[in-house]
């Protein structure tokens, strides 16, 4: 790591990769999950559901690009591993029994739910530990926000 002058201490740009790379873990697993619900959806409703996964991975390749440049730009290397992604991802993988829209919207619900609580709580750590976070927190705000649409939306699927 080389040290950036951006008004922030290396002991601070730690604190803030330590909430980044989790979070670019667990996107990473989420995008590779939607993409196994968009190659391996089955049913009735399969056209629809392949393009709405596709949708919502597209949206994911997009904010896994933005977390690793984040990191990049605090001074910091991004980890680009799978090995690294299941050491710090907090989602779980696991292969989905049944192949139906249902059976993937549960378990990718499931995780969007699993990173808005990530994100709430990071947003409250780092608004305690890290002054001058400003910036972090704010695209962390934005980004729970996407997820918590996106869960709404998932949702809305199983009534």
């Amino acid at each position: 790591m080389k040290n950036t002058a951006i008004g922030l201490t290396p002991a601070q740009t730690e604190t803030l990769t330590s909430v980044l790379m989790p979070l670019l873990a667990d996107e990473s697993l989420l995008y590779l999950k939607t993409r196994n619900a968009h190659w391996n959806i089955e049913g009735a409703d399969f056209h629809t559901m392949h393009v709405y996964f596709e949708t919502l991975y597209t949206e994911l390749e997009t904010v896994i690009d933005e977390v690793a440049e984040y990191i990049r730009k605090i001074g910091h290397y991004a980890p680009a591993t799978m090995k690294e992604y299941l050491e710090l991802t907090h989602l779980t993988e696991k292969r989905i029994d049944k192949n139906d829209s249902l059976s993937f919207i549960k378990d990718l619900l499931a995780d969007h739910e699993s990173i808005i609580v990530f994100l709430r709580e990071s947003i409250l750590k780092l608004g305690k530990e890290v002054e001058l976070a400003y910036a972090t927190i704010d695209y962390l705000i934005s980004l729970m926000d996407q997820h918590e649409k996106t869960a709404w939306m998932l949702r809305s699927h199983l009534k």
